[in-house]
C-alpha cells in the first residue's frame, strides 16, 4: 500500500476506484458515463410523463397483474382447476351442490360422487348443462367431461380371512 492510499479518506478511495473501473471499460470499447436512458426519453420529441391514457407506469389492480403472471407463466390451467372445486356451490347451484360433490380432477375428467344412485342418475341427465356452467365460469379446456359416481356399497370384508368373489354385495349397485 503506498503513501497516499494510506492517508485518503474513504471518498478519495471511491472515487479512484470508480475512475479505474471507467479507465478499465473505456480501454475495452464500452460507452462510459453516458447514464442509463431508457427507451422513451432517448427518441426525440417523446414526452417522458403519463398522458390520459393508461400505460404501463399506471397503478394495476392485483387481479389483472396475477391473471397476466399465471397466463405468462402457464399456470391458468390449474388456476381453473382450483377454481371447479372452490366454487363447485356457485357454478352448480346450492341444489346440486347439497347432494354431490367433485372429488377428483385428473387429464380433464372430472369426478363427482353423488350422495345416492337416484342423484347420480339425475346428475347423468343434466349433464351437458353442468358442463356447460363449469366452461362458462372456469374455461372451456379445464373440464371436458364428466364421471359421475354414486355412493359407495358397504364393505363386507371382517378380518384377515375372505371368500374370494362378489359373495353377498351382488345385489348392490
Amino acid at each position: 500500500m503506498d503513501d497516499d492510499t494510506a492517508h485518503s479518506s474513504g471518498h478519495e478511495l471511491a472515487r479512484k476506484a470508480l475512475e479505474d473501473a471507467r479507465a478499465k471499460a473505456r480501454a475495452a470499447g464500452k460507452a462510459v458515463g453516458q447514464g442509463r436512458a431508457s427507451a422513451p426519453a432517448q427518441r426525440k420529441g417523446r414526452r417522458r410523463w403519463s398522458g390520459a391514457r393508461p400505460d404501463g407506469r399506471d397503478p394495476q389492480s392485483l387481479g389483472s397483474v396475477a391473471g397476466a403472471m399465471a397466463k405468462t407463466r402457464g399456470w391458468q390451467s390449474k388456476l381453473g382447476e382450483g377454481q371447479v372445486f372452490a366454487a363447485w356451490d356457485r357454478i352448480v347451484g346450492e341444489d346440486i351442490a347439497a347432494h354431490a360433490q367433485p372429488t377428483d380432477l385428473r387429464d380433464r375428467v372430472l369426478s363427482v360422487s353423488a350422495e345416492s344412485t337416484a342423484w347420480a342418475t339425475q346428475l347423468r341427465l343434466v349433464q351437458r348443462d353442468i358442463l356447460a356452467k363449469i366452461a362458462a365460469s372456469v374455461g372451456r379446456d379445464v373440464v371436458v367431461s364428466l364421471r359421475i359416481t354414486g355412493p359407495r356399497a358397504p364393505s363386507w370384508r371382517k378380518g384377515t380371512r375372505t371368500v374370494p368373489g362378489r359373495g353377498p354385495r351382488d345385489t348392490y349397485g
